[in-house]
């Protein structure tokens, strides 16, 4: 099973875009940016992929979210809440023991050795959506096969990073890059060791 991740980030790497009461309180303030962005274009396109996937995985605070959410909406509501609601749930967690939220199973202990057992399957994708800390740790474990962005044109100038400021560096293969009518733009990755560095020549 192929893991893909899909989240959305400021030009500036910032992928912190609620505007809850939980993050102003964080000394976050400048939430919802990415609102007025989006366009046909680019909503069908996250709505293919989420259909497109056959399961998704999650980290705690994102699937706490989503469930809230998405999980909330009737059968019809949409591509992405039929898509999140019928098929099979993810979510990392060392806390969480009995899920609401239907077709959730928790991975607790050695999430390494279950997300590869996951990825074992011999067809499908697993998709993960948002999860900054999960997507850093998987990239961090080499357990990324895709990594998807969707750049919003805007520097937000505070907020949680993708990235951190010190990490593995990781070289990165272009699979797809395509704009959208409103200035977001995709681009779509596969991890490719190392990056390659220039040396001094004489």
């Amino acid at each position: 099973m192929k893991l893909t991740t899909i989240t959305q980030v400021s030009v500036d790497g910032v992928m912190q875009n609620s505007s809850s009461e939980e993050d102003r309180k964080a000394g976050f303030e400048r939430g919802g940016w990415v609102l007025g962005h989006s366009d046909s274009e680019s909503s069908a396109f996250v709505n293919q992929l989420y259909q497109r996937a056959d399961a998704f995985l999650f980290g705690r605070r994102t699937y706490d979210l989503l469930s809230a959410y998405w999980g909330a909406m009737a059968p019809g509501s949409g591509p992405l809440a039929d898509a999140l609601n019928t098929k099979p749930k993810y979510v990392v967690s060392g806390t969480l023991t009995e899920p609401e939220w239907a077709g959730t199973t928790v991975l607790a202990g050695d999430l390494a050795a279950a997300i590869r057992e996951l990825k074992a399957k011999p067809a499908g994708e697993l998709l993960v959506p948002g999860s900054g800390a999960l997507v850093r740790w998987l990239l961090d474990n080499e357990l990324v096969d895709e990594l998807t962005l969707l750049i919003v044109p805007v520097v937000v100038g505070q907020g949680a990073q993708l990235f951190p400021a010190s990490g593995p560096d990781i070289a990165l293969e272009l699979r797809e890059s395509r704009a959208f009518p409103k200035g977001i733009t995709l681009q779509v990755y596969r991890p490719a060791g190392r990056p390659q560095y220039a040396t001094a020549t004489a």
